[in-house]
């Protein structure tokens, strides 16, 4: 490749990784990422590049192959292009693949770069209404006014009086249908990952309807729907295990179609509208209108965000499968094509002209190759060198841009300053005594630490031969009290034996059924959850600590204590304590104008 241009020579950052191999700045291409591709059209191993141009929008829509730095071939296209793709659709010998390019309602199959099959969107339902009245015009049962002003009350026909007579008799004789267009394309491996593997077409339509064409007799073999019509396309998969279909819609917002279900599996809703949308391994990359780059999983769940310089024009993945390699090129609205690799910008490249469609892949033998189109109808190509190295982190200049945010720091008073001051002149002796006091502290925690293991006051012992844990639960509202003593062995397989369990309480508070009770052989891993009655005996609403012990036959110390603080008794458990009698009485010297207070004698 030759003919470089003398302005692309005086690149910035990514100058040492790429070669300038051409620039045509009036080649008159203008294109989208969705309407470029390279393929192996003649099975000769050697790449060409395939563009639906645009044209002016109205005329001259042609279907351009590149070999090289040349225009080899180009098709009249008779409608605006939607998308573009290179697919095999069959096993015989030659392995060709076939061009489908999405036009309107239509799509065109070309085969060795000559028209092989047109398919056509099945008409969606018409309105019965609609085309009630039509059939009533037809046998000229109703005049020109009467079919205006039924069609206006369904919103189908605005025209003026004197158009009228001569539209409806131009269209009453025709079939009324109702007919979408194609927004989007895509392919997908119908049994095989193989990248020489048969390929289903995938469209979706303005109506919000996803379809799977069958790739030898493009029938409709899977539909699904979307709440919104569909303007950007992922694929990935196989038709016949497992796929999964990445949708950007207009109504800002992602979904994740999935072979088990005609509906989303998932939704990504994004604070404002995609313009471009790339798989990059098992996460979704999306370019979004507010200058920014966001990072997803395959089920929605949003892991990175990155603020671009500029708004997002184009995006495109850059795949080198030889050297385990992908990256996201983004191109922006500031003649730039930055290099993302998850969050961190790997690399730069300026243009002369803001970019409008990205390619990367093989093209002619060179695997590293990068095609571009500017806005003012330009072609750019470069190649990767063999030598080029990127690095994972981010190569952004100067600081993060999160370090550039004004904080909203509040005005210095008086006492502020003057503690300032303070601190300057005594910077020494204060860190001295707050070295000082946080020694001590750490000396006290250790120190009680230390007498918690000895004494065993901790739920948990410390002991390697019976390692055991307990927690207890008190339940009722009193005065009778529930208590559940649950205890586990930590051990990993020996079991515990010969051990008991004994309360300490005030006599003159409470009363309990079962003091002291021996437990079974504790199993490790299981719990053992044991339970006894606590009685108030107290009409006062006093509560006290019940402290629990277990205890090992022939030691001394316990193994674990438990301080139980026993809750107050309430209101009505606590007349409930009282002799019917005495309740009346106090209730009558309340009346009386006694003390209102119920907690006395």
């Amino acid at each position: 490749m030759s003919s470089v241009s003398q302005e692309l020579k005086d690149t910035s950052v990514a100058s040492s990784k790429w070669l300038d191999a051409h620039y045509d700045p009036v080649a008159n291409l203008y294109t989208f990422s969705s309407c470029i591709a390279l393929s192996d059209l003649h099975g000769d191993g050697e790449n060409k590049l395939v563009v639906g141009d645009l044209g002016t929008g109205v005329c001259n829509m042609k279907l351009k192959v590149y070999r090289g730095t040349g225009l080899l071939s180009e098709s009249t296209l008779l409608d605006l292009p939607t998308g573009l793709v290179s697919f095999l659709m069959d096993l015989h010998e030659p392995r060709t693949p076939a061009i489908a390019v999405a036009s309107g309602p239509f799509i065109y199959v070309y085969k060795n770069l000559r028209p092989y099959f047109k398919f056509t969107l099945p008409s969606l339902e018409v309105n019965p209404l609609e085309q009630d009245v039509w059939s009533q015009a037809k046998e000229d049962m109703i005049d020109p006014m009467t079919l205006k002003e039924m069609l206006e009350g369904l919103r189908f026909l605005m025209l003026e009086p004197h158009e009228m007579e001569n539209f409806v008799l131009l269209h009453k004789e025709q079939p009324i249908r109702r007919q979408t267009v194609i927004t989007c394309i895509g392919t997908l491996k119908k049994n095989m990952a193989d990248e020489d593997a048969v390929s289903c077409l995938v469209i979706g339509t303005e109506n919000g309807d996803v379809y799977i064409l069958d790739p030898e007799a493009f029938t409709i073999l899977y539909k699904m729907s979307l709440p919104s019509t569909p303007t950007l396309m992922d694929v990935t998969g196989q038709f016949d295990v497992e796929f999964r279909i990445t949708v950007a819609c207009r109504n800002g917002n992602i979904y994740i179609l999935r072979r088990d279900s005609p509906k989303p599996k998932y939704c990504i809703e994004l604070s404002s509208h995609p313009v471009g949308l790339v798989r990059m391994g098992k996460n979704v990359v999306v370019g979004c209108t507010h200058e920014t780059l966001h990072g997803y999983t395959q089920k929605g769940k949003k892991l990175w965000t990155a603020y671009l310089p500029a708004p997002v024009t184009t995006m495109a993945l850059m795949d080198l499968p030889t050297r385990g390699f992908q990256a996201v090129l983004v191109g922006l609205a500031n003649c730039e094509v930055h290099m993302y690799r998850d969050k961190n910008l790997i690399g730069t490249i300026k243009t002369p002209d803001v970019v409008t469609s990205i390619c990367f892949g093989r093209y002619g033998r060179e695997d590293g190759t990068l095609i571009m189109t500017t806005k003012g109808g330009g072609l750019i190509v470069k190649i990767l060198k063999r030598t080029a190295v990127f690095d994972d982190r981010d190569s952004a200049p100067g600081p993060p841009i999160a370090q550039s945010i004004r904080l909203n720091v509040p005005k210095k008073t008086k006492l502020y300053v003057d503690q300032t001051l303070r601190e300057r002149e005594n910077a020494v002796a204060m860190h001295r005594a707050f070295q000082m006091d946080l020694s001590r502290l750490r000396l006290a925690a250790a120190r009680a630490y230390v007498k918690a293991l000895e004494s065993s006051l901790t739920p948990m012992s410390a002991s390697l031969t019976e390692p055991l844990k307990m927690n207890a639960v008190v339940q009722g509202l009193g005065p009778s009290f529930k208590l559940t003593l649950n205890i586990q062995n930590t051990a990993s397989s020996r079991p515990v034996m010969n051990l008991a369990i004994s309360f300490l309480y005030d006599e003159n508070l409470y009363s309990m059924r079962t003091a002291f009770f021996k437990i079974p052989l504790l199993v490790p891993g299981l719990n053992y959850p044991i339970d006894t009655f606590v009685e108030c005996l107290s009409d006062k609403g006093i509560s006290d600590i019940i402290k629990v012990f277990v205890l090992r036959e022939g030691k001394r110390a316990p193994l674990l204590t438990a301080h139980i603080n026993m809750p107050q008794l309430g209101f009505f458990a606590w007349t409930e304590s009282f002799s019917s009698q005495e309740f009346r009485e106090a209730c009558a010297g309340r009346r009386a104008g006694a003390s209102c207070s119920l907690d006395q004698d």
